[in-house]
């Protein structure tokens, strides 16, 4: 629970530490991209552009089809991916404690929110979700120095993750999200028992998009990630069950795939 100890993330038996944003403009995209990537996902991430716009029937469709498990569950959706709702939720303790009670009732793995919130609003975040793992935003990876300075954030993007990443901790949180890029710093100065998921993965050779601190999957897990997150280099693929795997295998071999 995430007010008591936590172990690190493990994925699913004989499933790579990967998660595949499902960032699809509508609920039956997400759902056929599903269906093409579950088998070779431990975790399926929904984001704001497709949960705003489809809010809890896009997670009652994903189940429906056995897509996601559910906590406990021994029937349907059993070995299937774990729901990833990358809400990324910021305001006064209160209403996010509030925002965070009510898609806990979705029975998400993992909910984010923004560590720039503050230690009363990550602290109210763990207490109303307490069976969610909350996964504290650290900087985003779209962000460099320049970008940080000019939003009145001291210091390169590494020191403000390392401030950000101990005021979640020390708030009692157990899962950062953080870029590949400094993974290797949070896990020295935070230790072995938290949890770190890495967006801005990429393959190797592959466009970096609107990503700026990024790495391939291989590099982010021998940092020293736990789970890594890909979506646009998967889903925007011909054949995204076959990328999905090319993934999963690469990461499983211990090495990152070819990209293009």
């Amino acid at each position: 629970m995430s007010g008591g100890v936590r172990s690190r993330y493990a994925p699913p038996a004989g499933r790579a530490p990967l998660a595949v944003a499902l960032d699809a403009p509508d609920g039956a995209t997400a759902v056929r991209w599903a269906r093409a990537v579950a088998p070779a996902a431990a975790v399926l991430k929904i984001g704001m552009e497709l949960f705003y716009r489809e809010g809890p029937a896009v997670v009652a469709a994903l189940r429906a089809e056995g897509l996601l498990a559910e906590p406990g569950a021994g029937g349907r959706g059993a070995g299937a991916p774990e729901l990833f709702l990358d809400l990324k939720l910021h305001d006064i303790p209160a209403t996010v404690a509030g925002g965070m009670r009510s898609v806990a009732t979705l029975l998400p793995r993992f909910i984010t929110v923004h560590a720039a919130g503050g230690a009363a609003m990550i602290r109210a975040a763990i207490e109303a979700a307490p069976e969610a793992e909350v996964a504290v935003v650290t900087v985003l990876t779209s962000l460099d120095a320049a970008a940080l300075a000019a939003i009145g954030l001291a210091g390169p993007p590494d020191d403000a993750v390392r401030r950000l990443a101990t005021l979640a901790v020390e708030a009692g949180a157990n899962t950062l999200v953080c870029s590949p890029r400094e993974v290797r710093m949070v896990r020295s100065e935070l230790g072995d028992s938290v949890t770190l998921i890495t967006p801005g993965v990429r393959p190797e050779g592959s466009d970096v998009a609107d990503q700026a601190r990024i790495a391939t999957p291989g590099e982010a897990l021998q940092a020293g990630a736990d789970l890594v997150v890909m979506g646009r280099p998967i889903t925007r693929a011909t054949d995204l069950g076959g990328a999905a795997r090319a993934v999963a295998d690469s990461i499983s071999a211990g090495r990152a795939p070819a990209g293009g």
